[in-house]
């Protein structure tokens, strides 16, 4: 195998060779169905707040489990391989709520409900592991945070039009699981495309892998704060998608079909700010657009805290709130792994399976949310819980200046 990467700056790669490596990127955005999903199930089978969040927390709880293994695993297998076996489990987890919703018996279309989150979330696991890693074969240095961002955009794309199609589905056939079989047949085609996919991979991490040495990298005080700022992100970013309808529809009147439509606001402009992000990154340092990122992440908490402390106020600024934590939180991900990736590049694949677990943060996030949502009797709990994870980053972008090798 080649130790130079196929490419050294965004775009510079084939577009035969870079189109399957993106489409691979929609196919990591279904996790992000399982936001949507939630509020429905919810709705189908009458569960509470914090019996529903949980949902979110059995699709990411696979993050703190396998992400280190999935390194491991991408040492002997390869970052392309890894990738394919995460697309193949995705495709499996997007057909289970299809056979189950043909039953007609509520506890067995739960439980292939519940499957299909967890198969959604190993998924996920394996292709963050291995296609961030992946992407370093077409691009690297200071180019690799565009290109992640890049990918985020596409991925965004898929958590997009996710809701949009779940309501489509719901309206017009009261079906809203329909949206799995489209999502089906996309991933594999992605499949076949990435396996005729010719990419030179680097050589995998010099020395014996385990455990331990994964987790020892949380010595490391930079690859310690990128960690706790993807927790904090992930945690915000699904905290937000299975929040935000209930937000709505506790101070309006608005049904959860239309609620859910929030959720594609949210996505909208995660998608434009990662479209942006992915050009921006390459003119201006990751510190300054961290500082952005935190600045819209801060107003987003207030917009949300008045909208639901204060009576009165207008659904438009419950809608801004979206629009600024979308905006705000796109560029996180791919600023702190970047970092990480560049302060021990000796150990990408390590320091890959490290970061991965940080998307622990979608299932420590959302529970306590719901519970606070609960205990308050108001979605107000949810939103200053979810403001924990903003104060973090504001508080990062803050320092990040005193540390990391490059920019």
């Amino acid at each position: 195998m080649s130790q130079r990467p196929q490419a050294d700056k965004l775009g510079s790669a084939p577009f035969a060779v870079l189109l399957p490596v993106m489409m691979s990127f929609f196919v990591m955005g279904f996790v992000d169905l399982v936001g949507t999903a939630s509020n429905y199930v919810q709705s189908d089978f009458g569960l509470s707040d914090s019996v529903s969040n949980i949902f979110t927390t059995m699709t990411f709880f696979w993050f703190l489990v396998l992400s280190v293994p999935a390194g491991m695993l991408m040492n002997r297998i390869g970052r392309r391989m890894t990738v394919l076996l995460g697309i193949g489990i995705a495709a499996a987890g997007c057909l289970l709520p299809v056979i189950g919703y043909i039953v007609p018996v509520k506890m067995v279309q739960l439980v292939f409900v519940i499957i299909s989150f967890c198969l959604l979330g190993i998924s996920n696991t394996f292709m963050q592991v291995s296609l961030n890693p992946l992407v370093g074969n077409l691009a690297h240095d200071e180019k690799l945070a565009g290109m992640l961002t890049f990918g985020q955009f596409v991925k965004a794309i898929a958590s997009f039009i996710a809701p949009l199609i779940a309501g489509w589905a719901a309206v017009s056939f009261g079906k809203w699981w329909l949206l799995y079989p489209i999502y089906l047949v996309f991933g594999l085609l992605t499949f076949v495309m990435l396996s005729l996919d010719k990419i030179e991979e680097n050589e995998p991490d010099a020395g014996e892998t385990s455990v331990a040495s994964c987790l020892s990298l949380l010595k490391n005080p930079v690859i310690l704060l990128c960690f706790l700022g993807i927790v904090c992100h992930v945690g915000v970013d699904v905290g937000i998608n299975a929040t935000a309808p209930k937000i709505l529809m506790e101070h309006s009147s608005m049904t959860i079909e239309a609620a859910g439509g929030a959720t594609s606001v949210y996505f909208a402009f995660r998608t434009l700010a990662c479209l942006s992000g992915s050009v921006l990154l390459q003119k201006f340092t990751r510190k300054q657009i961290l500082r952005g990122c935190a600045a819209l992440m801060v107003a987003s908490s207030i917009c949300f805290i008045l909208f639901a402390a204060v009576p009165g106020m207008p659904v438009l600024l419950a809608y801004a709130g979206l629009a600024c934590v979308g905006m705000g939180n796109a560029n996180v991900f791919s600023i702190m792994l970047t970092t990480g990736l560049l302060h021990m590049p000796e150990r990408q694949n390590e320091v890959s399976g490290l970061m991965m677990i940080g998307l622990i943060g979608g299932a420590i996030f959302p529970p306590l949310m719901g519970l606070a949502s609960d205990m308050m009797g108001m979605q107000l709990g949810a939103i200053l819980m979810m403001t924990v994870g903003v104060l973090y980053i504001a508080a990062m972008s803050v320092f990040f200046k005193t540390y990391g090798k490059t920019r």
